[in-house]
C-alpha cells in the first residue's frame, strides 16, 4: 500500500543525509550550509521487509520573505500533508533553537504521528546533551547520527511497526489489474481517461479509492475489465497553497503503489524529463510494470523513420531497462488510445507470469554454458540450478557456489537471456545469487 514519511527540519540539521542513507544513495546534495535543499527528493527504501516512500523536504524558516524559504515553506507544508508520518529532524550540536521550537509547536498540532529525531549523536557526551530534546513534549524521540547510521534501526523499527496496523481498505474491483496513468501535468492524462471510458455511464462506474487524492475508474468494455487510476485532477485544498508539480509528483508515487502497470506518459514535443526519469525509475524499483505514451503525436513533424528514431533515443535515456513498449498514440484523434489498453493488459500478463522450473534450467543452463560466469580470484563460478521465486513479480534464483562473486555484467546478461527466451516486454526482472 502506499505509505509515505516525511523528513522535515530546520536549515542544516542533517535531512539530506538521512535522506541518503535511507536510500543507500548520495541522491539528495549534501553540504554544510543552509538552503541547499530547494528541489523535493523522492524516494523508496526498504526495512524489514517492508518498502515505504520518503520525502526529503527543504530546511523550514517561519516568517521568513525570502522568495526561496516562501517556496520551501509551502512545499513543506504538502509533504506534511500527504505523509503518514512525520520525522522531525533537529541538532544536537547546536540544542533547541527558535526555529526548533517554532516548528514544533506546528507539529504538535498535527494528528499524524510525529517521531522527534536528535541527529549527530555520535557519542556519549552528546547523548547527555541530547535529553534537553525531551523539552519540546514529544512522545516519540530517537537519538541517531545520519552519518555512521547509529541509531537508525530503531527509528526505521518504529516506522515499519507503524505500518503493521494500517491495513490495505478492500475495495470494489479487488483482484481486477489496475492501471495508473502519471506523468506531468497537461500531457493529457484526463483527456485519456476521458477517451477511453467515453460516456457509456452505464458500464463505468466510480470506484471509491484507498488513496483520496485519486480517481478509480472501473472500464468494463469490449470484454476487457479493470481499474483506471487518474492522477490529473489537482484538488485544491482550503488551508494549503499547492505547487503544483510537487504535489502532482506525490499523487503520481501513491497511485504507483496501487497500480499493477503504470501508463507513462509523454508530450511529443517536450521528450521525457528529469522528472519522468524520476518516476520511471521509482516505478522499475517497485517492480510496477511499464508502458511509456508518447502523446500528441499527431502534432510533430514527421519524416521516414520518425517514430524509430525517437524510440531510439527515448530508450537510450530509459537504460539500463530499456524493454519497455512504447507507443504513439494522440489522444485528441484517439489515435492508438486502445492500443494502450492491449498492450497495458499484455504487460499486466507478463507480471504474473510463472515460468515451469523444467523449461527454464533447460534454456538458462544453455545460455550459461556457451557464456561462464568469469574466474573470480582463482575460483571458477559454477551455476548449478535455477527457479522462479513464488513472488507476485518476475524474481529468479540462481544457485552457485559463489554467489557473492558474480558481478553486475554477468547479472545483466542472465537478465538478457530471460529476456530473449520468455516475453517480460515491460516487467522489471530481479535476479538474486544463492549458495548452493
Amino acid at each position: 500500500m502506499s505509505f509515505t514519511v516525511a523528513i522535515t527540519g530546520r536549515p542544516n540539521v542533517g535531512k539530506s543525509t538521512f535522506f541518503n542513507r535511507l536510500l543507500e544513495q548520495r541522491k539528495a546534495i549534501v553540504d554544510d550550509i543552509s538552503g541547499v535543499t530547494r528541489d523535493r527528493q523522492y524516494g523508496v527504501t526498504e526495512w524489514n521487509g517492508k518498502s515505504f516512500n520518503v520525502i526529503d523536504t527543504g530546511g523550514f524558516v517561519t516568517g521568513s520573505n525570502d522568495v526561496f524559504e516562501r517556496e520551501i515553506r509551502k512545499q513543506v507544508h504538502i509533504a506534511m500533508d500527504e505523509a503518514n508520518v512525520i520525522v522531525f529532524m533537529t541538532d544536537v550540536t547546536t540544542g533547541i533553537t527558535n526555529l526548533d521550537e517554532s516548528m514544533a509547536d506546528m507539529l504538535r498540532k498535527s494528528k499524524k504521528p510525529v517521531y522527534l529525531v536528535v541527529n549527530k549523536v555520535d557519542n556519549h557526551t552528546r547523548l547527555m546533551e541530547a535529553s534537553e530534546f525531551y523539552s519540546l513534549g514529544f512522545e516519540h524521540i530517537f537519538f541517531l547520527s545520519s552519518i555512521s547510521g547509529s541509531g537508525t534501526g530503531e527509528l526505521l523499527d518504529a516506522i515499519t511497526d507503524l505500518m503493521k496496523d494500517t491495513d490495505e481498505e478492500v475495495t470494489e474491483g479487488e483482484g481486477l489489474p489496475k492501471f495508473a496513468i502519471i506523468g506531468q501535468p497537461n500531457v493529457g492524462k484526463s483527456s485519456l481517461l476521458n477517451a477511453l471510458t467515453g460516456q457509456e455511464r452505464t458500464i463505468v462506474s466510480e470506484i471509491a479509492g484507498t488513496t483520496r487524492d485519486t480517481i478509480h475508474t472501473r472500464y468494463s468494455l469490449f470484454n476487457k475489465d479493470f481499474i483506471l487510476i487518474d492522477t490529473a485532477g489537482i484538488r485544491r485544498k482550503a488551508k494549503v497553497h499547492e505547487d503544483l508539480e510537487f504535489y502532482s509528483v506525490i499523487r503520481a508515487i501513491k497511485a504507483m503503489d496501487e497500480a499493477d502497470v503504470c501508463l507513462l506518459m509523454l508530450d511529443a514535443g517536450k521528450g521525457i524529463t528529469a522528472q519522468d526519469l524520476s518516476i520511471f525509475s521509482m516505478a522499475v524499483k517497485k517492480a510496477k510494470g511499464i508502458v511509456v505514451l508518447i502523446n500528441k503525436w499527431d502534432l510533430v513533424e514527421k519524416e521516414t523513420n520518425t517514430a524509430r528514431d525517437y524510440e531510439i533515443e527515448l530508450k537510450k535515456k530509459l537504460a539500463p531497462f530499456s524493454d519497455v513498449p512504447i507507443l504513439f498514440i494522440s489522444v485528441n484523434n484517439k489515435q492508438r488510445i486502445f492500443k494502450t489498453i492491449e498492450v497495458a493488459l499484455e504487460v499486466y500478463a507478463n507480471r504474473a507470469k510463472k515460468i515451469p522450473t523444467s523449461k527454464l534450467n533447460d534454456v538458462m543452463l544453455k545460455a550459461i554454458e556457451s557464456y561462464h560466469p568469469p574466474v573470480v580470484r582463482g575460483n571458477a563460478i559454477k551455476i548449478k540450478y535455477v527457479t522462479q521465486l513464488p513472488t507476485y513479480t518476475p524474481n529468479f534464483a540462481f544457485f552457485t557456489n559463489f554467489p557473492d562473486d558474480i558481478k553486475a555484467p554477468y547479472r545483466n546478461y542472465l537478465e538478457n537471456k530471460l529476456r530473449e527466451n520468455f516475453n517480460f516486454t515491460g516487467v522489471p526482472i530481479r535476479i538474486f545469487f544463492r549458495k548452493k
